[in-house]
C-alpha cells in the first residue's frame, strides 16, 4: 500500500523537526505525525457534519500518553492498560487547548475533537512542542474554518525560569511559566525572543498549508435573527448598567437573576421560540460584554467602581484550626481560599510513574472547587481539568520557596479549599498557601502571592487598558486571563490565556509591571498576619529524625524479610523508618522521644567496632564450641570456648549460662561478624 507520504522538514534548535501527512488517519479532517528528535506525535482533528443544538462552541482537546512511547509497561500488577490520563496529560491537553481555542470563530456549533497522541517519547524532546506544532498543522491543511497557526516554544534562562510560550506570527496567546523570583524585564525579553522563533515555526506551516491544505468549509455560523438583535438591545438599553455596576457581587447576582426574568416574559410575550430565547441567552452576555468594554476603554469605570489598578478588600488570618498543622485564611473581595498544610514523613511522598516521570514527590497542592462557592448544585466529582490545572499553577508559584528536603525532610501536603469564588481562586490559594505553610512552621524562603490581571481591547486592537484584581464579569467578558504569581523579589508563576488573537510585548510589560505593585501589596497583608514561619512545628505534627549509615549496613538495619526494622518500629512506637540508598536514615514518629529510641537502636546497631573494644552484653545461645553473646540490638559476637578464661574449658555451660551479662574484648571483626574474648580482658578492663 502506498502511503503518499509528504514530509516537510527544518532544522529546530540544532535538531530535525519531521512533519509528516500522508494516508495514516485519513479519515479524519487533517491528520500529520510529528516528530522532533525521536519524539513522535500523531494529530488528527475531525468535525462533524451538522450542527450541535446549544449556545457554545464544542470543542474537544484529547492529550493521550501512551505507556509504550517509552518502551516501558508501566501500571500495577493487574492493571496495565493505560487508562485515567495522568495530571500531566491533562495540563498538556489544557496547555494545547488554551493555544488553539481562541482562534476558532466562536460561532461555530459543529463539534470538533482534536486528538494529540504520543506514539514515541526519547525522554529528551518534551511532546508538549512538537504536540502543539503537530496539532497546528493538522488545523490548518483541514478543511476546518480556524485563524491559525500557533506555535509554542519552551524557554529557559539558568535555573530562574523555564516558560512554555505561544502565539500566532505576531502575538503570544499563551504562557505557562515557572520561575525562582525571575526579574519581570529578563521575562519580558524572553517572551520577546521566543515570538521570534514561534514566527519561524508559523511561517514553516503557513509553507505548508499553501502546498497541501484543503479548502476551508462553508460552516453555518450561528447568526441571531436581526429582529432577536433589536428586541434585545432595546429592553436591555439603561437596564444593564444599573444591575452590574454595583459593589457587591450578590447584589449583581441578584440584580441580573431579576433582570432575565423580566427578560425572558418579554420575550415570551413577543412569542419567541425556545431556540429563540436560548439564543436571546447568548445576546444577553454579548451586550455585557459589550457594555463593560465600552466603559472600561471610554470611561476607566469598573463594574463595583474601583481603579483600574486598585485591589478589593484584602483579609487574611492564620491558625483558623487548631487541631491542624497548619491552616489559613485568605480573602479578596468575594473570593476566599481555606489552605491547610499536613506534614507528613518521607514515606508519606507520592510514588510517581508516567510516561515523562518516575520517582517520589514531596510537595503536594491539591485544589478543591466545590459548587457552593459560587452559589450552585453540582454533582461533586473530581478532580477535572479546572482542578488539575489551577493545583497545578499555584503548586508551581510556591515550590520555588519551599526549603530542600535536606533542610526539611518532611513530605508537605497542602489543600486549598475554596469557600466563595469570585475571581483568580488559584492566586488567592497562593497567598493562603503561604500562610499555611508558615502557620506549620514549613521555613520557606519567603512569602509568595498572585493576582489576576485582565485586558480589555477595542475592536481594532490597539487601544486597551489592564486591569489589576479582575473579577466576575471582568473574567468572563475580558480578553485576557493574565495570572502572576511572586514574592517580593520575583516571579515564580505566570498563566496566561487569552479570548482574542493574541497580546503584544507591550501588553505583557504593562501587566507584569501593574501586576507586581498588586503583589507588594497583598505580600504586605499577608506578613501582618505572619510574618515569618513559625520557629517550631505544631505539637500534633510528627517529628523526623535523621542519620546517616553506612550504606553496607542497610542490610543489617533492615534484617532479614524486614524483620529487624518492623522490630525497631513495633517495639519504640515509631510511625515509620525510611531508608535511602545512600544510607540516609528518616525515622518519623509522633514525639521526639519516641524518635530518639529508634535513633539510638539504630545507632547502636550500626556503630562500627575495632579490635580492643570493650563491649558488654547477654548470654543469648550456647553452642559447642562457645557462646553467643548480644552486645547490642542486633549486634552480637561469639566467644570461642577458648577465650572464655585460662586454662581447659571442657563444657560450656559449666563455665557460662544462657541469660549471663558479661563483658568482653574484641579480638577478631571481620566482613561484619565479631569475634569476642573474655579472657583477653585485664583487671582495668573488667572494672570500667
Amino acid at each position: 500500500m502506498d502511503l503518499n507520504r509528504k514530509q516537510f522538514q527544518m532544522e529546530f534548535a540544532g535538531k530535525p523537526l519531521t512533519l509528516e501527512v500522508s494516508k495514516l488517519a485519513d479519515q479524519a479532517n487533517g491528520a500529520v505525525l510529528g516528530t522532533f528528535g525521536e519524539t513522535t506525535v500523531l494529530a488528527t482533528v475531525v468535525m462533524s457534519g451538522h450542527n450541535k443544538e446549544g449556545d457554545f462552541f464544542p470543542l474537544t482537546v484529547n492529550y493521550e500518553e501512551k505507556n509504550y512511547a517509552i518502551g516501558r509497561i508501566l501500571g500495577g500488577r493487574f492493571m496495565k492498560r493505560e487508562g485515567k490520563s495522568s495530571d500531566e496529560a491533562v495540563l498538556t491537553g489544557r496547555l494545547i487547548d488554551r493555544a488553539v481555542r481562541p482562534l476558532f470563530d466562536a460561532r461555530i456549533r459543529r463539534e470538533i475533537q482534536l486528538i494529540i497522541t504520543v506514539l514515541s517519547f526519547d525522554g529528551e524532546n518534551d511532546p508538549d512542542f512538537i504536540g502543539l506544532l503537530s496539532a497546528s498543522t493538522a488545523l490548518g491543511i483541514s478543511d476546518i474554518p480556524w485563524n491559525g497557526p500557533v506555535a509554542g516554544v519552551q524557554i529557559k534562562k539558568d535555573k530562574v525560569f523555564n516558560a512554555f510560550v505561544s502565539g500566532t506570527k505576531e502575538r503570544i496567546n499563551m504562557i505557562e511559566m515557572e520561575g525562582d523570583e525571575a526579574n519581570e524585564a529578563d521575562v519580558v525579553k524572553a517572551f520577546a525572543e521566543a515570538q521570534k522563533e514561534i514566527t519561524k515555526l508559523v511561517e514553516f506551516q503557513e509553507g505548508i498549508i499553501k502546498k497541501i491544505g484543503k479548502t476551508k468549509s462553508a460552516v453555518e455560523l450561528a447568526e441571531p435573527e436581526a429582529k432577536l438583535v433589536k428586541d434585545v438591545q432595546h429592553f436591555l438599553k439603561d437596564k444593564l448598567e444599573a444591575a452590574i455596576y454595583v459593589s457587591d457581587k450578590m447584589k449583581m447576582k441578584h440584580n441580573l437573576i431579576d433582570l432575565k426574568t423580566k427578560f425572558l416574559a418579554f420575550l415570551q410575550e413577543k412569542s419567541y421560540t425556545e431556540a429563540q430565547l436560548v439564543t436571546a441567552d447568548s445576546l444577553f452576555e454579548e451586550e455585557i460584554n459589550n457594555l463593560i468594554h465600552e466603559k472600561i476603554l471610554k470611561e476607566e469605570k469598573r463594574p463595583d467602581g474601583r481603579k483600574l489598578n486598585e485591589l478589593r478588600e484584602l483579609h487574611a488570618e492564620v491558625g483558623l484550626l487548631k487541631r491542624l498543622h497548619g491552616s489559613a485564611l485568605f480573602v479578596r473581595g468575594n473570593t476566599q481560599a481555606l489552605a491547610i498544610t499536613t506534614l507528613g514523613g518521607p514515606g508519606d511522598q507520592q510514588l510517581m510513574e508516567t510516561m515523562k516521570f518516575s520517582g517520589k514527590k514531596r510537595f503536594l497542592l491539591h485544589y478543591n472547587f466545590p459548587p457552593f462557592s459560587v452559589g450552585e448544585i453540582k454533582p461533586i466529582r473530581g478532580p477535572g481539568r479546572r482542578e488539575i490545572g489551577h493545583g497545578a499553577l499555584a503548586e508551581k508559584a510556591l515550590r520555588a520557596v519551599l526549603p530542600t528536603s535536606e533542610q526539611f525532610p518532611y513530605t508537605i501536603r497542602l489543600v486549598s479549599e475554596i469557600l466563595s469564588s469570585n475571581g483568580s481562586s488559584s492566586m488567592a490559594t497562593v497567598c493562603a498557601g503561604s500562610l499555611s505553610l508558615m502557620d506549620a512552621g514549613v521555613p520557606i524562603r519567603k512569602p509568595a502571592a498572585g493576582i489576576a490581571m485582565g485586558l480589555m481591547l477595542d475592536e481594532k486592537g490597539n487601544d486597551f487598558k489592564v486591569l489589576t484584581d479582575i473579577q466576575g464579569p471582568e473574567d468572563h467578558h475580558g480578553d485576557m486571563d493574565f495570572k502572576v504569581a511572586g514574592t517580593d523579589s520575583g516571579v515564580t508563576a505566570i498563566q496566561l490565556d487569552v479570548k482574542i488573537n493574541g497580546i503584544t510585548s507591550e501588553m505583557i510589560e504593562k501587566t507584569l509591571l501593574q501586576a507586581k505593585e498588586a503583589r507588594l501589596q497583598i505580600l504586605n497583608v499577608l506578613t501582618k498576619a505572619l510574618a515569618a514561619p513559625r520557629p517550631e512545628l505544631s505539637p500534633l505534627a510528627p517529628s523526623i529524625l535523621t542519620l546517616q549509615i553506612d550504606p553496607l549496613q542497610i542490610g543489617e538495619v533492615i534484617g532479614p524479610g524486614g524483620k529487624m526494622i518492623n522490630e525497631i518500629i513495633d517495639t519504640t512506637g515509631v510511625t515509620s523508618i525510611d531508608i535511602e540508598e545512600d544510607g540516609k536514615v528518616f525515622i518519623t514518629a509522633p514525639s521526639q522521644a519516641t524518635g530518639k529510641l529508634a535513633l539510638e537502636r539504630i545507632q547502636s546497631m550500626t556503630k562500627m567496632y575495632s579490635i580492643g573494644d570493650i563491649v558488654e552484653g547477654e548470654v543469648v545461645k550456647l553452642l559447642e564450641f562457645g557462646a553467643i553473646v548480644e552486645f547490642a540490638p542486633g549486634r552480637d559476637g561469639m566467644v570461642h570456648i577458648s577465650e572464655i578464661k585460662d586454662g581447659f574449658v571442657k563444657k560450656i555451660d559449666d563455665v557460662i549460662k544462657v541469660g549471663d551479662f558479661v563483658r568482653a574484648k574484641i579480638i577478631k571483626a571481620e566482613n561484619g561478624k565479631i569475634g569476642l574474648s573474655i579472657k583477653a580482658l585485664s583487671q582495668q578492663d573488667l572494672v570500667k
